[in-house]
């Protein structure tokens, strides 16, 4: 999902995020970002638990910092092809039979 279909989906006014370095995203790590100084989300107000720096026309480089759920839901309206959840968790409990290793999933309605 592009930049711009995000903070529609969000409702995000770009000129409310917070200005970003203009330094190339892979270097940037979010845990120097989010760190012990918790970020709302800009979405919802939420503790956010993922960031990133998107560069937004006509705003420049800014801070895209969101909670899970958000980010999720940001994830959920992509363009790929929609997987049901229950054939994501086989696949998931199939790959950690061949590892070998014990796999708990905890979900959230």
């Amino acid at each position: 999902m592009d930049v711009d279909a995000v903070l529609r989906l969000l409702a995000i006014n770009p000129s409310q995020l917070e200005p970003a370095p203009p330094i190339p995203p892979q270097r940037v790590r979010a845990g120097e970002r989010l760190g012990f100084d918790l970020k709302p989300c800009v979405s919802c107000g939420q503790p956010a638990t993922c960031t990133q720096i998107v560069d937004i026309t006509g705003h420049g480089h800014r801070w895209l910092d969101r909670c899970t759920r958000c980010f999720l839901a940001c994830v959920a309206q992509g363009d790929g092809p929609r997987v049901p959840v229950e054939e994501t968790l086989a696949a998931l409990a199939d790959a950690a039979r061949e590892a070998g290793v014990r796999l708990t999933v905890i979900t959230d309605p």
